[in-house]
């Protein structure tokens, strides 16, 4: 039986006693003490019940501790983890950011080269141009004093030709005109 159902038990007994003047009641002394053995009787079995709640607290606070630990040390693993992933990221973007750059620089270098290798192959093919240009000059400079040279003796025989025949119509019409008066 427990401690609060024997007490429960004594208050109803107490109001149930006879009343005398001044405010008085008559209890039976056996059963007063029958009540208080029970009490004592139930006193150690609730004791050690709440003993054992207490020690179950206890162990249970214990565990919640343990357990707090547990967690405050997986999240200061979890936090060393991440700040070192966060180490490793930047560390591979400042590699990445060095790298790139390089491979700029060496595609500048690289672009820089080859255009100046263009340009000089442009400057020897228009010297080759130049020079081409000049001999095709040449050769039709000499064709053209061929041509001429050729055309000379034909355009004075040409004119020699033309002077005859006119001085030979100038002379038919002076004779012409002679027969005429």
């Amino acid at each position: 039986m427990s401690v609060y159902r024997v007490l429960d038990k004594l208050e109803a007994y107490v109001h149930e006693g006879t009343w005398l003047p001044a405010g008085y009641r008559i209890l039976s002394e056996e059963r007063l003490i029958e009540l208080l053995e029970k009490i004592r009787a139930s006193l150690p079995e609730e004791v050690g019940r709440a003993k054992a709640i207490a020690r179950s607290h206890d162990s249970m606070m214990r565990a919640a501790q343990e357990k707090a630990q547990a967690i405050v040390d997986e999240a200061a693993s979890k936090h060393e983890e991440l700040v070192d992933d966060n180490e490793i990221v930047k560390r591979a973007r400042t590699t990445a950011d060095v790298l790139l750059r390089e491979a700029e620089e060496k595609a500048r270098k690289v672009r820089d080269g080859a255009d100046r290798y263009a340009n000089e192959v442009l400057v020897e093919m228009e010297t080759r141009l130049f020079g081409a240009l000049g001999a095709v000059r040449k050769g039709r400079q000499v064709l053209d004093g061929q041509r001429q040279s050729a055309e000379r003796p034909l355009d004075e025989a040409a004119a020699k030709s033309k002077r005859a025949a006119f001085d030979l119509q100038t002379a038919v019409d002076e004779t012409a005109a002679l027969e005429s008066v």
